[in-house]
């Protein structure tokens, strides 16, 4: 599985199954910082 680093806070959502980083919603934020999908590499 992958991980993707919110690149204003240094957050990582992991992977798992059933929930893929591609799959979570345009409008989704980063819990920690509130910071956009988009800020995610």
């Amino acid at each position: 599985m992958s991980q993707y680093v919110c690149m204003v806070c240094n957050y990582i959502y992991y992977e798992r199954e059933g929930k893929a980083y591609e799959d979570l919603p345009e409008d989704w934020v980063c819990p920690q910082c509130g910071a956009p999908k988009t800020h995610f590499q």
